[in-house]
């Protein structure tokens, strides 16, 4: 028996050994080294940027309170416009993510199928992402304008080829329902290609034995979507979601110019920082807006690996 382990001492020792010779290690390094640099970059930007943020967050304006000071945390959650802005911006996400992940679904399912000019359709579906995000939401701001936009004109009877439909214009952007919502559709209007083209690829990474031995069995479209495609697209699909989410956490274009009164947390900094001056109290809200977006991804990984596992059981 002793013996025995000497001897499983022995080969693990070796393949240990084997592991970390230096032909190895060369390997290793000249395969891995272009992406040091890019590396470095990132986590040294970010380390600088957030332990300063943390800095200004557990600081206070006011010079009677000293270093370190929650202070600026117990301000702001008494704060009427944060508490309202955390509010919007977690129904922001609740509802944008899966509008993205649907109509991502929806539009790689139509363009997966071979049809004619299926590949002028899918440049089509392409555009929103050319636009710069500052374009889009501009292009909605004058098309739902208060009195004269293009929307009011045609609700109106501004235009002959359409019948009145109210005597007098609306304020879409007046409404905090209304300018959310206005909001809500430019974000997920402008984002749409990306998660197309991840569900679009994760479809395409699927063997077609798969399609045609269900197809062969009498399974229409819609069964083979939901019984084979959709298990297999578990992975897309969790990218799509977790992307998205933190995306829509800090989302800061389209309810800036959209929304401008009704604050998110976005908007909200820039609201302390540049209206009110107040540089602590915008990184208090960035660091809050941070660890939002680790708990949200931790709880949707957690969401996600339940419903991968009750797939696989099934």
């Amino acid at each position: 028996m002793k013996n025995r382990r000497i001897c499983w001492e022995m080969i693990i020792l070796s393949d240990f050994k084997r592991t970390l010779s230096i032909e190895n290690v060369k390997q290793w390094f000249f395969k891995t080294w272009p992406i040091f640099p890019a590396m470095f970059y990132l986590m040294s930007f970010l380390v600088i940027v957030l332990f300063y943020l943390i800095g200004l967050s557990l600081n206070h304006p006011c010079s009677e309170i000293n270093f370190p000071t929650f202070a600026s945390f117990t301000e702001l959650f008494k704060n009427e416009y944060f508490n309202s802005a955390l509010i919007n911006t977690t129904l922001f996400m609740i509802l944008g993510t899966p509008l993205e992940l649907i109509t991502g679904l929806f539009l790689s399912f139509l363009i997966f199928r071979s049809f004619f000019m299926r590949g002028v359709i899918r440049s089509l579906f392409l555009i929103p992402l050319a636009l710069p995000a500052l374009v889009t939401a501009m292009l909605l701001f004058v098309l739902f304008d208060f009195p004269g936009g293009h929307i009011n004109h045609i609700i109106t009877g501004g235009y002959s080829w359409f019948p009145q439909v109210f005597d007098q214009p609306i304020n879409w952007r007046g409404s905090k329902l209304f300018s959310m919502a206005i909001a809500l559709f430019g974000k997920v209007w402008r984002d749409m290609p990306i998660s197309m083209l991840i569900l679009l690829a994760g479809i395409n990474n699927i063997d077609p034995e798969l399609f045609d031995a269900a197809k062969t069995m009498g399974a229409s479209f819609r069964k083979r979507a939901v019984h084979v495609i959709m298990p297999l697209m578990i992975p897309s699909i969790s990218v799509v979601l977790l992307l998205r989410s933190v995306e829509m956490w800090k989302e800061f274009i389209f309810p800036f110019v959209l929304a401008g009164r009704y604050h998110l947390l976005g908007t909200l900094i820039d609201f302390y920082y540049n209206e009110i001056g107040n540089s602590h109290m915008a990184a208090t809200v960035s660091i809050i807006m941070v660890i939002c977006i680790v708990f949200s991804t931790l709880i949707l990984m957690k969401i996600l690996e339940l419903i991968q596992k009750l797939i696989v059981s099934r």
